[in-house]
C-alpha cells in the first residue's frame, strides 16, 4: 500500500486540491493527515470540510498545535500565530470546531507512529529540528516508523540498534529505501506553508511493501493564495512567506 502523509495545510485551499490530485494520480492507498489544518491560511472552513472527507473515506487524522487552539489557548503562539487563530475561530462553525478538538494527539497502525510535532510527549509541540531532537522521539516510541510535521521543513532521522541517531538528506522525488535494521524518523514537512526555500507544497509518500519513502514536492498557485491571505487582513508576513517558501 501507497501511503500519502500530509501534513501542515494551515487553511491553503489550493495547496491541498493540487496536492490531492498529485496524490489521486500515484495510486495512493491511505491517506494520513498529520496535524494542523487550520491557521495561517484564508480557507480554513474549506480544508477542513475536505480533511473531514477524507477521513470519511478512510484517512487518518491527527490534531495540531492550530487545531487544537481553536476551542484552547493560543497564549503559548507568537503574535502572528494568535491573530491568525483569532482570525480562524469565528470562521469555523462549532461543529468543525469541535471535531478539531476531538482529534487524538497520536496514532498508531502496525509498525508505524503518526503524531503531528513528536512522540516525545506529543501535546507539549516539540519541535524535531536536530539529531538530538530526535532521540528523544526514538526513546519514546519503539515503532519501526514515526511520522510527523510541525516544522515546516522535511527531514528524515534513523536510529541504529546501539541507539545511536542519524540525520540523513532530503531529496525531492528520490525513492529512499528504509532498512529494516534501522528505526527512522519521517518529517513530512508542509503542504500549506513551508519553509524550506521552495514555495512549492511538500509531502511525502511511503509504500508499505517496498519500505521506500518520497519526498514530494507539488506546484500550486501560491500567489492566488498570497493575495487572498491580504484581501482577508492576516497578517502580511504570511502572504510573504508563500512566495519566498521562507
Amino acid at each position: 500500500m501507497r501511503i500519502a502523509l500530509i501534513s501542515d495545510i494551515h487553511g491553503n485551499r489550493e495547496a491541498l486540491e493540487a496536492v490531492l490530485a498529485d496524490a489521486r494520480a500515484r495510486d495512493i492507498g491511505r491517506f494520513v493527515v498529520l496535524g494542523d489544518i487550520v491557521g495561517y491560511g484564508p480557507d480554513p472552513d474549506w480544508c477542513v470540510a475536505r480533511v473531514q472527507a477524507l477521513q470519511a473515506e478512510g484517512a487518518l487524522v491527527i490534531q495540531g498545535n492550530h487545531d487544537a487552539a481553536i476551542e484552547g489557548s493560543a497564549r503559548d503562539m507568537n503574535g502572528t500565530a494568535r491573530a491568525a487563530i483569532d482570525w480562524t475561530r469565528p470562521r469555523l462553525s462549532a461543529a468543525r470546531s469541535a471535531w478539531l478538538s476531538a482529534l487524538p494527539l497520536t496514532i498508531a497502525e502496525e509498525d508505524r507512529f503518526y503524531a503531528h510535532a513528536s512522540a516525545h510527549c506529543p501535546g507539549d509541540w516539540i519541535y524535531i529540528t536536530s539529531e538530538r531532537g530526535a532521540m528523544a522521539s526514538f526513546r519514546s516510541c519503539d515503532a519501526s516508523l514515526t511520522f510527523c510535521g510541525h516544522v515546516h521543513e522535511p527531514a528524515l532521522y534513523s536510529c541504529d540498534r546501539g541507539g545511536r541517531v542519524q540525520a540523513h538528506a532530503v531529496k525531492p522525488r528520490m525513492p529512499v529505501p528504509l532498512l529494516s535494521s534501522r528505526r527512522w524518523l519521517v518529517v513530512a514537512g508542509s503542504v500549506g506553508q513551508p519553509r524550506d526555500g521552495s514555495p512549492q507544497a511538500g509531502w511525502v509518500i511511503f509504500d508499505t511493501r517496498s519500505r521506500e519513502l518520497s519526498f514530494r514536492r507539488t506546484p500550486y498557485d501560491y500567489v492566488l493564495t498570497a493575495g487572498k491571505i491580504q484581501a482577508a487582513g492576516l497578517p502580511e508576513d504570511l502572504a510573504l512567506r508563500l512566495r519566498t517558501g521562507r
